[in-house]
Order: C-alpha cells, then structure tokens, then sequence
C-alpha cells in the first residue's frame, strides 16, 4: 500500500485548516497555511503542482485543465505519478473559494519562483478576476497575498503605471467591504507603485486621503511605515520619517525571511539620522552587516569629519549603491550636513577664525559662501557665534552647559512617548480566541436562570419541609 507525497499531505492538511475557519470564522487558520507557503514554495514541482489541480477541482473544470497545462504536464491523470508515490484523489465536488484561491496563490508563487514572469501576469488577471466576485471575509489574507504577486508581475515587466487603476478600484471596494488586510496591502502596494514611478506628490496625497487599518499585520505595518517613511524623508520633514522608520524596524519580523526589509530599512534609517544632524551609533555597522552597509559607513565618516573632498568621492566611488537602494537624492543632501559639521568643529576648536580660513578648510568658492553659511548654521543652532562682517572672521560663543537648556526635557518627553506608542501597540496586538467569553456567559445565564426558579419556589411555597430537615434552628 503507498502513501501520498509529504508534499501532498501537506496541502491536504492545509485544505483542513481552511475548511476549519471557514467553520469557525477564525482567520488564525488562514494565517497558519500562509505561514508554511515560503517553505512550501521551494518544495512545488510541475508534478505536484499538477497532482494538485486533480485533486482539487473536479473533471472537466476549465481551471483543473488550465492548471494542469501551465505546469506543463501530460493531462492524462491517470498515469501521473510524483516519485513513485500514489497520485492524489480525484476531485469530484466544487471545492471551496477558499481553497481555489489557495490552490490560485500556490501556482502565483511557483512562477515567480521560476521567473516566468508572463504567464504570472495572465493567471493573476483570471485570479483577481474571480476574487473579485466573492465578498468573504475568511479570504481578506489570501487576497492580500494575491494582489501581491499581481503587482510583482506587473512591476517585473515594467507595467506599473497600467496596473494602478485597477488597484485603487480595489481599495475602494476593500474600504466599502470593511476588509482591513485587503486594505492595507492595497495601500503598501500603491505607494511602492508611486515611490518606483518617482511620484512623491501623489503617494503623499494617497497617505492624507486614506486611512491605514490598526489592526493590520505587522509585516504590512512594517513596509507601510518605511514607504512612509522615504515620503517624508523626501519632503524634508526628518523628525517624522525617523519616528516612521524606527516603528517599521520594530515592527518587522525578526526572522531570516525579512532580512532584506530590515537592511533598507536600516540603510534609510542611517541616510535620515545624518540629515537630522545625528551620528549613527558604530553597532548599526555591526552583526554580520558591514559588506552591505559599508557604502554607507564611509559616507558617516565623511560626514563625522567633515570632509567635502571624502564626501564628494564616496558618493562618486558609491553612486551605483545608492540609486539602487533608492536613497541617491538624500545621500547627495548631506553635503550641507558635512558643511556644517566642518563648521562646528571649527567652532569649537577655535575662539576666532577668519571666515577665510573656513573658506579654506572647507574648499569653498568663495568668502561671500563661507559668510551665508556660517550664518544658517548659526541661524539653525548648530553653532553659538556671531559674525563680524567689517574684519571678516567668526566669533565663538562660550559654550554653555546642555543641563540649563530644554534638551534633556525633550530627550526625557521623546523617551516617554516612545514608550506609550509601544506599550498601545503590544495591547493592540495581542489576540484572544474567539467567542471564548460566551461560555462564561452561558454559565452565568444559567446559574442566574436556576437562581430565580428558587426565589420563584420559595415565594410560591412550594418547597417541601424535607428540605429544611438539615438545618437546626
């Protein structure tokens, strides 16, 4: 007697879960398949991919015969085997949306796996297709896988302006259906749709028109946080978009799957923590991250130093890197930066120095570009100095004591709200199984219910006087 394949078994048993939340109305069973599709993934063939198309839906369905023939099987059932092992039952029945449309997200993953990008783009038209007529809440997590792949499709060929109509359709249908997962990945899918195009004005007004859902998993809230947070960034608001960023670094998941988003998003964490005049701290550059961020740590130094011939020629030695990491126009902004920590270096060095020699150190044109700026520096509180324009040199405040200014009541309310945010964000993220509490309600329902009969018996007179017999006056 044989047995299925494991991979088989596997999908049968994910076949259970899903018809199990269907029953239950619990998304935890969803959320339990999805979980396994990376690991499952790699593990499809075109033999098993057809195996599960036969045992899913039944003779004579156009999508068992469309499956079968974009796995590029024999569609004679009968003879196909996968390593020796039994083929798969026979469909005879309708199977659920649920698990068409997990069967549908199966074969998405496998052709992008296998890079054939164009029958990627034709199912996931049909998929969406279909999707499209249902309005079940149990699919709200494999919908938002599926738009995923669609939009991958369209962004590998180089469709993505063509694909957008259809997805803001898509969240105002989401938005009307109270579907929140949908919602989300439709909202991150956009404003990656929009950053790619270099549309920063229209994924901004996206953001101020919609509004993200809370309860949105965490990976979601993690990408949406670092598209938000580049948006910002490009707007010069840089307190935001480090506040953005930081959240979606937290929020990410800390496993080796995420390990490229949590690389950009450190590499645009370290770009927006220079523009807001901070060093980052040399362990960012640490735990096995040094290759990829080595383009970055020599841009640090340059700008630690204050070194505009350093910054110039690692931007020129590293300029490839930062257009791909999509970072090249804010890594190019920091040359104001660099200026001004030349400034404060000098002014810290030195009581008074000629807005000549600053000319000098820094290699600027001319004294007129030394003078303007000195004086946003100053203007901007970077330094304490005054000029004197008529001799032409800078005078250095004396340097006053951080613990008489409103520095540290603003790191101390920054820390603090830091913490309430997390704190507010773990409580809304915990869960709790569903319906549990009506059981202590039926309990106490009944308890009540007996509780009244008795007070019902006693005022009736109807209780016997054997039932005080134990009871010694």
């Amino acid at each position: 007697m044989t047995t299925d394949h494991p991979v088989l078994a596997e999908i049968k048993q994910s076949f259970a879960f899903l018809e199990k939340a269907v029953a239950s109305f619990d998304q935890r069973f969803v959320l339990r398949v999805l979980r396994g599709l990376p690991a499952l993934r790699k593990k499809l063939t075109p033999e098993l991919l057809a195996q599960i198309a036969v045992m899913t839906y039944p003779a004579g369905d156009e999508r068992r015969s469309g499956f079968v023939a974009l796995a590029g099987v024999n569609p004679n059932t009968d003879e196909m085997e996968v390593d020796g092992a039994s083929g798969a039952t026979e469909a005879t029945t309708q199977p659920l949306p649920e698990i068409d449309m997990y069967v549908s997200l199966l074969f998405q993953a496998w052709l992008l796996h296998e890079n054939r990008i164009d029958d990627l783009r034709k199912l996931s038209e049909h998929v969406v297709a279909r999707l499209r007529t249902y309005n079940r809440r149990s699919l709200d997590y494999l919908a938002s896988k599926i738009w995923f792949y669609l939009c991958r499709g369209e962004e590998l060929s180089g469709n993505l302006e063509a694909v957008r109509p259809i997805l803001l359709a898509s969240l105002r249908t989401a938005s009307l259906r109270h579907d929140p997962e949908t919602e989300a990945s439709l909202i991150t899918l956009l404003l990656r749709n929009y950053l790619l195009c270099a549309h920063v004005t229209q994924a901004s007004n996206l953001v101020s028109k919609v509004n993200f859902p809370e309860n949105a998993a965490n990976a979601l809230a993690a990408r949406y946080m670092y598209y938000l947070s580049k948006i910002r960034a490009i707007e010069l608001d840089y307190t935001a978009a480090h506040a953005h960023i930081t959240g979606a670094i937290r929020k990410a998941p800390q496993t080796p799957l995420a390990a490229g988003f949590l690389q950009a998003a450190q590499k645009l964490n370290i770009v927006i923590e220079l523009l807001m005049g901070d060093i980052p701290e040399r362990s960012v550059f640490k735990s096995g991250r040094e290759q990829s961020l080595k383009a970055y740590f020599e841009v640090v130094k340059a700008v630690r130093v204050g070194d505009l011939n350093q910054f110039a020629d690692t931007i020129k030695k590293y300029a490839s890197v930062f257009k791909a990491d999509g970072t090249y126009s804010l890594v190019l902004r920091l040359r104001q930066n660099v200026i001004k920590t030349g400034i404060r270096i000098m002014s810290l060095a030195y009581s008074r120095i000629s807005l000549k020699d600053i000319c000098i150190r820094l290699r600027l044109e001319s004294e007129e570009s030394a003078e303007y700026i000195v004086a946003k520096a100053i203007r901007d509180g970077v330094i304490e100095a005054t000029i004197d324009s008529e001799r032409g040199f800078m005078q250095s405040k004396e340097v006053l004591d951080v613990y008489s200014t409103n520095e540290p009541q603003q790191t101390f309310h920054d820390r603090i709200a830091f913490c309430i945010g997390l704190h507010n964000d773990s409580v809304k993220a915990m869960r709790y199984p569903m319906n549990s509490n009506r059981i202590d309600l039926k309990n106490a329902d009944e308890a009540r219910e007996r509780e009244r009969e008795l007070v019902k018996e006693i005022e009736e007179g109807e209780l016997d006087d054997d039932d005080d017999e134990d009871f010694d006056l």
